[in-house]
């Protein structure tokens, strides 16, 4: 059976507008881009098929362009599209940082972070600077290492955190093995940070680790 012969409320775009993009499955969202499914398939059979032998959602989406567009099912066009609907999901997530609004849910700091340093194939330490009233003045990569370690610096840290006239910082870096358990390496470079920032009066508010899913908070572990 087409989508189109569906059950009205069941099909992708029509249970999106009655309902909202969140009831959909990962399926269903991905059929929408897709339109059409290969021969012999609906959009979310295909949708399915695609999820199942080279997902979950965020490896498929996390995949060149190039590689995305050698897919069955895909293409040049809707590779182009799926990449350009990621790219546009962070910058949405990046924008209120770049307005210059007020950090008010620490959650948002760790969203920030998993969209710049996730899927990296080595691990990258960055560090968000924020003004008196945690508004962001800057994000830099200031650490590049290997697929598992970055060596971290607490004097460049504190260096750049007055060039930036910082009052706050927010650190963070990913595991690229996807466990984001913090390590006893991560709990004592934040020891230091914390020392180190704290001789120039700039707080360090949290660092979070970026693996797979949510990114852990050592602040939240009450480690900072």
């Amino acid at each position: 059976m087409r989508i189109r012969d569906w059950p009205s409320l069941e099909r992708p775009r029509e249970k999106l507008l009655a309902r909202s993009a969140v009831a959909l499955s990962d399926a269903e969202l991905l059929a929408i881009f897709l339109g059409s499914g290969l021969r012999g398939q609906d959009a979310v059979a295909t949708a399915r098929q695609l999820l199942e032998r080279h997902g979950p959602l965020r490896a498929l989406l996390e995949l060149p362009a190039p590689q995305m567009a050698r897919l069955p099912g895909l293409g040049p066009a809707r590779a182009c599209m799926l990449s350009a609907a990621l790219e546009l999901c962070n910058r949405w997530l990046a924008a209120g940082l770049e307005r210059g609004e007020a950090l008010t849910d620490p959650a948002s700091a760790g969203r920030y972070f998993a969209q710049r340093l996730r899927g990296q194939a080595i691990e990258v330490f960055a560090v968000l600077f924020l003004d008196t009233r945690h508004r962001a003045l800057g994000f830099e990569e200031l650490f590049r290492g290997t697929i598992d370690g970055a060596e971290v610096h607490p004097r460049e840290v504190v260096r750049r955190a007055l060039a930036h006239n910082a009052a706050a910082v927010i650190v963070g870096h990913n595991h690229p093995s996807g466990n984001p358990e913090p390590s006893a390496a991560d709990r004592a470079v934040t020891a230091q940070l914390k020392q180190s920032l704290a001789l120039v009066d700039v707080r360090l508010l949290d660092h979070f680790v970026v693996g797979d899913g949510t990114p852990v908070s050592l602040a939240a572990r009450g480690w900072v």
